[in-house]
């Protein structure tokens, strides 16, 4: 890991009507750095994701990735520069395969790449091994498991060859193997590919044991950051998911 910022944050907000979903949040990461972001229900965890996407433009503040002021681009344009996010909720393409859903990001999920059908259908399969995706390469997504469905999320996310790679509670639902087997394949992503992963995760446990840093969000503001050791004593983190003495 270098010590470069990749993507960073400046006091971004996000409102919708008079609910403040994000408050002037700030945020950076390194590129090369697998971290951690956690949060009670309704601490604004998505929403930050769907703001970095693209998804819900940010009401206040700015996004920088490389450098450069992406707050105001379009999901696609963000896709294309190299951030691709998986969701809470798998959204594949339902009347297509297994393979054709991951040949969509290969195809064009990235500005400029000129691949055939016939290389992009091989790396469609090289996606599947890569994340464990034990299914024939023409089955409907219908026809799939929920772990399954994440498997092919995170190779949806991965085919566009982003350099940041989202990850929303990709464990969700998910047994205990396929938990371990999740944990390994993010550690692959990071260490193997090189990219850099933001992970939101309700299971702390797994989490802590795998990132490097933490991020702690509450009612959309961060109260709290530093090393899983850290994040895990801090006491604004306890009352957050405990609650405090006084309630």
């Amino acid at each position: 890991m270098t010590d470069s910022i990749l993507l960073k944050c400046n006091n971004v907000s996000r409102d919708f009507g008079q609910f403040r979903a994000l408050d002037n949040v700030n945020f950076a990461v390194p590129k090369g750095m697998l971290c951690g972001l956690i949060g009670p229900n309704g601490s604004g965890k998505t929403t930050f994701f769907n703001v970095l996407s693209g998804v819900h433009p940010a009401t206040a503040g700015e996004i920088y990735y490389k450098g450069q002021n992406i707050t105001s681009w379009t999901p696609d344009m963000i896709c294309h520069t190299g951030i691709s996010r998986t969701f809470q909720i798998p959204r594949p393409f339902q009347n297509m395969t297994v393979a054709e859903n991951i040949m969509v990001g290969i195809l064009f999920g990235t500005q400029g790449r000129k691949v055939s059908e016939t290389q992009a259908m091989k790396a469609s399969r090289e996606w599947m091994d890569f994340v464990g995706l034990e299914v024939h390469p023409e089955t409907i997504p219908t026809e799939m498991t929920a772990g399954n469905l994440r498997k092919l999320e995170m190779a949806r996310c991965l085919s566009t060859q982003p350099e940041i790679f989202l990850a929303d509670e990709i464990m969700s639902g998910l047994n205990r193997e396929e938990i371990a087997q999740t944990c390994e394949v993010l550690k692959r992503i990071n260490s193997e590919l090189g990219i850099t992963v933001i992970w939101i995760e309700h299971i702390m446990g797994v989490l802590m044991k795998v990132v490097e840093r933490v991020t702690v969000l509450d009612y959309g503001v961060v109260i709290c950051e530093g090393t899983p050791e850290v994040v895990s004593s801090d006491e604004k983190v306890c009352e957050a998911y405990l609650g405090s003495d006084e309630d």
